[in-house]
């Protein structure tokens, strides 16, 4: 790992942090453009890099920095959207690897690399809102209701997001030169 992939790794970590803060409050999950950084890290940084970033940024929060939409904490644990906050780790981990896994990067590979690092994102976060919420907050929440709040609100949004970082991703990553072997290893 070099100075390079650091610094663009903690710039992530950053990116993140702020698309917390650009938001647009709905009902139980916030509409962020964290998901947007989250699939650009694991397009522009690689597999391991990019969960690598995203990992760095839920510690931060965990361990008390207020970068989560609403604050910080260990406590955070309990709240109903933090399985989202996990996902990113896995999304752009899977984000990166369906990008780079073949021998050229193209749009189309890229919108796939997106999605699915989307469905991981809705995966988790998905199951973890109905779990904590019915299990630990004694909030009964049916199937419907963490699927309609937690995916179907956002989604149309997430898709736009996927849009937009497939085509920067694709402008990005000649410049930054990671659009080769490296990337593909995971290293870049």
């Amino acid at each position: 790992m070099d100075t390079r992939q650091l610094a663009r790794g903690a710039l992530f970590v950053a990116l993140i942090a702020v698309g917390a803060f650009i938001r647009i409050p709905i009902p139980v999950i916030p509409f962020t453009l964290q998901t947007l950084f989250v699939m650009l890290a694991g397009m522009l940084l690689g597999k391991n890099m990019g969960a690598l970033s995203c990992l760095v940024y839920m510690l931060l929060g965990l361990f008390g920095v207020p970068v989560f939409t609403s604050g910080g904490g260990f406590g955070y644990v309990l709240q109903p959207t933090f399985g989202y906050l996990v996902g990113f780790v896995i999304g752009a981990y899977v984000t990166g690897a369906v990008a780079h896994g073949g021998e050229k990067v193209t749009y189309r590979r890229l919108l796939v690399a997106a999605f699915a690092g989307l469905a991981v994102i809705y995966a988790v976060g998905v199951a973890y809102l109905y779990l904590i919420s019915n299990l630990y907050l004694g909030k009964a929440v049916t199937v419907w209701y963490a699927l309609l709040y937690g995916f179907l609100i956002t989604l149309p949004g997430d898709v736009a997001k996927a849009l937009v970082a497939g085509y920067l991703a694709l402008k990005v990553l000649p410049v930054i030169g990671t659009q080769g072997k490296a990337a593909r290893k995971g290293a870049a």
